[in-house]
Order: C-alpha cells, then sequence, then structure tokens
C-alpha cells in the first residue's frame, strides 16, 4: 500500500469502519436482550474465518445475521473464530509475499466488533503433535496428498492453494511449498480444536461460509465425520442474496423438475435481470464487476463477415476453477481448452472466440 493510499485508508475508510462497527454492536445488545435464553435441545457452532480480514464483506454480513436470527429462535449459537490459531490464513496471505505473516491484530479487532454480547469459542495456538517434521521434506505431488491422523489435510488445502495464488497448476518451487505447510499445519490445528468445540458442545448443526477455503473445509469433514449435518452459504445470483445448502454452496445443488415452468410474472422478471445482465449492470458479493460495456467495433463486427458462424467460447476465472466441483468432464479448464482448439482447427469456417 502506498503513502497516498495509506492516508486515503486513515481519512476515509477507518472511520466509516468504526462507524459501521459501533452500530453492528448496538444491534448485537437488541438482539442480546431480545432474545430468549437458549435451551440445550438445539446448538449451531457458526464458523467463518475466510470472508473478511477487517471490514464487513457481504458474505461475512449474511454469517452474522443468521447467526443473530438462530438466536433470536431460541438456539444457542456458537462463534468458532480464529484468535491467531492460523500461520497463514486465505485472505492473511500476500502472493507476492508469502511469507509475511497475516494481519492478525485487525482480524481479532474486527471480530470483536462482530461477535459482540454473542457466544464465542475462540482459538489460538495448538500442539502441531510434530506434523511439520513430516511436511519439510515432501515434493508438490507429496504435499497435495498428505494425510495425518486420518484427515486429508493436503487435498482441503489444495482449493485455497489454488485461489489464492490464482493458479490451477502449482509451481513445485519453495515458497508455494512453504505456503502449503503453512495452511496443512493450520487446518490440523483447526481440526484439533473443532474435534474438541464437538465434543463439548455435542451441536445440532454446523454453519459455514462456503465449505471451499481449508479453515471451514476442515471444520466441514470433522462434522461430518462425527455425523453433524453441516450447512454451507455463499451470495446468490441476484443482488444482496444468500444461498443455503447441506451440499456444496459454491455448486449451487438446484433440484429443478423437469416439468418446471416459468409463470408469465417469473418469465417478465428474468427477462429484466437479463437485460441488465447483458449491459454489465449487475452486481455479486455488492461488487459491481463490470462498471461499463462497449459494443464490438467495426474490425471485429468485419471479420464476422468472413466466417459461416461464430462460436463464443466463455472461460472462467482461475480462482473458481480452484472447485473440485467445477472440473467434472475435464480434469481442468485447460485440457478443455486444448480440446477446443482441436475442434477450432478442424473447422476454419467457424470463427472460435475465446473471451
Amino acid at each position: 500500500m502506498s503513502i497516498t493510499d495509506r492516508v486515503k485508508d486513515v481519512l476515509r475508510v477507518r472511520p466509516a469502519r468504526k462507524a459501521i462497527n459501533r452500530e453492528i454492536v448496538r444491534m448485537a445488545e437488541q438482539v442480546a436482550a431480545a432474545a430468549p435464553t437458549p435451551g440445550d435441545s438445539k446448538t449451531i457452532i457458526s464458523f467463518n474465518a475466510s470472508t473478511r480480514i477487517t471490514g464487513l464483506s457481504l458474505n461475512a454480513a449474511f454469517s452474522m445475521l443468521i447467526g443473530w436470527s438462530l438466536h433470536l429462535q431460541g438456539a444457542r449459537v456458537v462463534n468458532f473464530v480464529c484468535q491467531r490459531g492460523m500461520s497463514r490464513c486465505v485472505l492473511g496471505t500476500h502472493a507476492d509475499d508469502m511469507l509475511r505473516t497475516p494481519p492478525c491484530k485487525q482480524c481479532l479487532a474486527q471480530s470483536h466488533a462482530v461477535y459482540d454480547h454473542a457466544e464465542v469459542e475462540g482459538f489460538g495456538s495448538f500442539d502441531d503433535a510434530g506434523i511439520n517434521g513430516q511436511l519439510h521434506h515432501l515434493s508438490l505431488d507429496e504435499l497435495m496428498a498428505f494425510e495425518f491422523e486420518g484427515v486429508p489435510l493436503g487435498a482441503l488445502c489444495l482449493p485455497s492453494m489454488r485461489w489464492i495464488l490464482r493458479r490451477h497448476h502449482l509451481l513445485d518451487d519453495q515458497p508455494t511449498r512453504l505456503l502449503y505447510w503453512h495452511y496443512i499445519t493450520s487446518a490440523y490445528g483447526v481440526a484439533q480444536r473443532f474435534e474438541r468445540l464437538l465434543g463439548r458442545t455435542d451441536p445440532t448443526a454446523l454453519m459455514v461460509f462456503n465449505g471451499m477455503q481449508f479453515p471451514e473445509a476442515t471444520a466441514r469433514w470433522v462434522a461430518q465425520k462425527h455425523g453433524v449435518p453441516a450447512y454451507s452459504h455463499e451470495v446468490g445470483l441476484r443482488p444482496f442474496s444468500a444461498f443455503f445448502t447441506d451440499g456444496e454452496a459454491t455448486a449451487y445443488p438446484v433440484d429443478i423438475p423437469n416439468d418446471f415452468q416459468l409463470s408469465p410474472a417469473q418469465d417478465r422478471r428474468l427477462d429484466d435481470y437479463l437485460s441488465k445482465r447483458f449491459k454489465g449492470d449487475f452486481s455479486m458479493a455488492g461488487v459491481q464487476f463490470w462498471p461499463e460495456m462497449s459494443g464490438l467495433d467495426g474490425d471485429f463486427l468485419r471479420k464476422l463477415d468472413e466466417f459461416e458462424q461464430v462460436v463464443p467460447v466463455f472461460t472462467n476465472v482461475i480462482f473458481d476453477t480452484s472447485q473440485p466441483h467445477a472440473n467434472v468432464v475435464f480434469p481442468d479448464m485447460f485440457v478443455w481448452l486444448d480440446d477446443v482448439l482441436e475442434t477450432a482447427k478442424a473447422h476454419p469456417e467457424t470463427l472460435f472466440v475465446i473471451r
């Protein structure tokens, strides 16, 4: 961050963040005052370590609001909260400086506001049980397949590695392996602490964000091992909406009957949504991804006339292809693109346009 950016952060962002946090604390006090005394019949564990460092992202807000809602309905909500319990976390990782430690102080300050008047089970440092000594000599492939005490730590951490490094095929070099070691040992610490929490609380269910990043993925794996239902959530396709499921939230599993038909009102609503999306007038997770869109230029339109037909080829961003369910027919997006290239060579009359 440049000096100018730091000054802007101090003068604009931080005061706004503090004001929002004061409002969160005020609302938390009201929730605590209105909520009935929780009974022993329904205990929900909430875990969300991968949506924010400071401030409040949309996913972090959904997690907080659902926790409040459950509390107001009489459930006991136990928030599993990182308190310097990971040597490296996903959002605290700097891809250009993987040895930099995460900003735990700022994260803890935000957690203090988000979980005000809430039941918190914090996890800090842990006994690594000698796991570090088993990692230092391993290659990248061996780290991917690494298991310890029956927990598939390498596989649980792989999506996070690909996501934060913005590449599907990881480099087998020292910085990458070192970050993988940190993620694996941190995931093991999460598993240790979460296992103990399950034993003390005997929860009805677990609620996690996303379920793909290694902290939540590890907790979800432990919960499922013990037969505890695990629900994950992600932002919905519509603005300021959330999607919850007992499956994988990032896959958005929706069962649509074969005979389902939109009503006229629903059809108009879909047309309105699509017309805005085609213009780039949409947001997800509170982010406006396409502030402006332009039409095709004359040179491109003239090129179209040279071909019989056009095939648009829509790729995906690397951090989304890091999700395990994103690669089903092909092992990864690049194998698919190689196959598309061979198809394009066999059809010179067709213009293939890769976005």
